[in-house]
């Protein structure tokens, strides 16, 4: 597997990295075991280095502390992984029965989180998140996290623009971060693409993660010539959640949240993961296969950010990103109009 230069920052990506959100208990409490089986799997399948996404916001810091915790046990040399940290949650103290930053989603977690999106504040999540990781493992790349949820707070345009002026001071914060060389990229991730592009509009980048934004289900137009206008710039493109939250793959949460075929809207996205189903079936191809190979069609995209909380689903998860999918499978997707019939990129 290939690894491509981001930029001149001096480090190189595979194309799949490894989200860690189940090393932080998303919607169920992992043994210890079985974190560390799956990261042994991720080290064992991708060639060094190997990259992890993790952040703050993960089990309110359980993932970066278990990820660090893992790679010192398995004694990983520090310069066989990049760990990226998305910045902008601080973990404290627990001080009820659940955590109040994400009711009913983090399992059996011991802190709670606050959202600090500011100068210091990014400085305090990063210092913090280095700290939950071990100091040999600090991150390389950095960026601010889901700041289109941040911004989505806003009660008015005064209060967006505040809350935007936020964001961008956080940015000046990395970037003399990186500028003193404690860290080598700077990227944004956000599940709006829109709020992608006004942050590089603003913001020298040298990566960015959309989410839930460029799949098999839904490429529109206008964010593919965003992507197009990103790779012309050199900013190197990371897809994430390109299962639609597992909808793609047979899950009930499509985008996070659980769906049944109760409104017109629903009931379209059911009938279009049907014929999908159908369709793989037909030419024996793996539907998350096709959603993988799909997601990295584009020019600038880079790699696809891919999580698992079982172990042996990370060798499944490597294979989907080398394995060949026919020509005939996309040109019935193409004629059932289940991908958009102008798609330049197949």
């Amino acid at each position: 597997m290939e690894h491509r230069p981001v930029g001149n920052t001096g480090i190189s990506i595979p194309r799949v990295i490894f989200g860690t959100s189940a090393l932080g208990n998303l919607y169920s409490a992992l043994s210890d075991e079985t974190k560390t089986a799956i990261v042994r799997e991720c080290l064992q399948h991708v060639p060094k280095p190997v990259v992890f996404d993790s952040a703050g916001k993960y089990g309110a810091g359980l993932a970066l502390e278990k990820l660090g915790e893992i790679l010192r046990n398995l004694k990983v040399k520090p310069e066989d992984i990049i760990i990226s940290n998305k910045l902008g949650w601080l973990r404290t103290p627990l001080t009820g029965p659940e955590p109040l930053f994400e009711k009913g989603v983090w399992e059996g977690i011991r802190h709670d989180a606050i959202q600090l999106i500011s100068y210091n504040g990014i400085l305090e999540c990063m210092e913090q998140g280095s700290q939950l990781l071990g100091e040999e493992y600090r991150p390389r790349m950095v960026s601010v996290h889901d700041p289109d949820e941040y911004l989505n707070a806003a009660g008015s345009d005064d209060d967006f623009k505040r809350l935007f002026r936020n964001i961008r001071e956080a940015y000046k914060a990395l970037s003399v971060l990186k500028s003193e060389g404690k860290v080598k990229a700077l990227g944004v991730g956000a599940k709006n693409w829109l709020t992608v592009r006004m942050i590089a509009d603003e913001v020298d980048l040298d990566w960015v993660m959309i989410a839930n934004s460029m799949t098999i289900y839904r490429h529109p137009k206008e964010l593919l010539d965003f992507m197009e206008n990103l790779h012309k710039r050199g900013i190197a493109i990371i897809n994430s959640a390109v299962f639609h939250a597992g909808f793609l793959t047979g899950g009930e949460f499509f985008d996070y949240v659980k769906i049944k075929p109760d409104s017109d809207e629903n009931k379209a996205r059911f009938i279009w993961r049907e014929k999908f189903f159908s369709l793989c079936k037909k030419h024996d191809v793996i539907p998350a296969n096709a959603c993988v190979r799909f997601a990295l069609t584009p020019p600038g995209v880079f790699s696809v950010s891919l999580n698992t909380s079982k172990p042996g689903n990370v060798k499944k998860n490597v294979e989907s990103v080398e394995c060949s999918i026919p020509d005939d499978f996309w040109k019935e997707m193409l004629e059932n109009r289940l991908i958009d019939r102008d798609y330049p990129y197949l």
